[in-house]
């Protein structure tokens, strides 16, 4: 038997297994195709409206503001903002000052206009107007508007430009007065050197100024008097009617800009009527009411027209 050849073969035959078993090892392993995981959904959430509360002038029938506001109150609806002319200058700014509807009620109930009543210079106009000043601070403790929990506009008319301004910070009082001194009936209120009467002259239901405030979002009350075809007796009769005819006009323009228009059936009483003020709570409370569903769906559906 010839070892020498068999050794060589076994020799070939165990290198070659080698080899094989070397190249085997170095294989690149095989590559697993990644699986594939969808990415999560994230819902874009809606869009929260800046709801502005834009309170009309009407004098004594501004107490019909503070029905609306209980009612909105009362189905959790929260104005972020609050602008009013003249009457809803005034209950505007003790509501953003942190007043709710029933303590406006409260003050409301013992209301005497009298205190009011504080005579002037004659051809300049027929009371002052210190006193409903110095009610306004008393009542929201003395602060200054932009200390009030609610951003608030008091609407008033600079008389010699005939522009609406909209007083946001200072002196509450003051900006309140302004914003209600009907010409003849108060004189006009002076200010850093300007000359201020009636919101309603140039607003009478600011609407367009509350989105200018920032509102996306505008819940306006009217309670403003068309003109009257019946006796005119007085001075503030004489004022009361020409805001009216003025305002009529304003009205007809902002009024379509409102996302809900509130429209109080106090055609019974007169813009001096203030001891039918329990009667325009009620007023208001109840139109507020037949408007509320309209109200809650046209929030609901606030984010589908952004």
């Amino acid at each position: 038997m010839n070892f020498t050849n068999t050794s060589w073969t076994t020799r070939v035959t165990l290198l070659a297994i080698v080899f094989s078993l070397s190249a085997c090892s170095s294989a690149p392993p095989a590559i697993t195709p990644p699986s594939v995981i969808a990415a999560p959904v994230v819902a874009t959430p809606k869009p929260k409206p800046v709801i502005g509360l834009a309170l009309g002038g009407g004098s004594a029938k501004g107490f019909a503001h503070i029905g609306v506001i209980k009612a909105l109150e009362a189905q959790g609806i929260v104005p972020d903002l609050v602008i009013g002319t003249s009457a809803g200058s005034v209950v505007g700014a003790l509501y953003a000052s942190g007043k709710s509807g029933f303590e406006l009620q409260e003050l409301a109930i013992p209301f005497d206009k009298w205190q009011f009543v504080d005579w002037g210079m004659p051809n300049r106009g027929l009371m002052k107007g210190d006193a409903l000043a110095k009610f306004i601070n008393t009542t929201v403790a003395r602060r200054s508007i932009e200390k009030f929990p609610k951003k608030f506009g008091a609407v008033a008319t600079d008389l010699q430009s005939g522009e609406p301004i909209v007083f946001r910070t200072g002196d509450a009082g003051t900006a309140v007065l302004a914003s209600s001194s009907i010409p003849l009936a108060f004189q006009p209120v002076s200010i850093r050197g300007r000359q201020y009467v009636d919101g309603g002259l140039t607003s009478p239901v600011p609407v367009r100024l509350a989105f200018e405030m920032g509102a996306t979002f505008v819940i306006a009350v009217d309670i403003s008097d068309k003109p009257a075809n019946g006796s005119i007796d007085s001075s503030v009769d004489v004022a009361l009617q020409t805001l009216a005819i003025m305002g009529e006009m304003i009205r007809r323009y902002e009024k379509p800009a409102a996302d809900i228009l509130i429209r109080p059936d106090i055609s019974k009483l007169g813009s001096v009527d203030f001891e039918n003020r329990h009667l325009a709570i009620m007023q208001g409370e109840k139109a507020a009411g037949l408007e509320m569903q309209r109200l809650k769906d046209k929030l609901a559906r606030f984010g589908e027209r952004q």
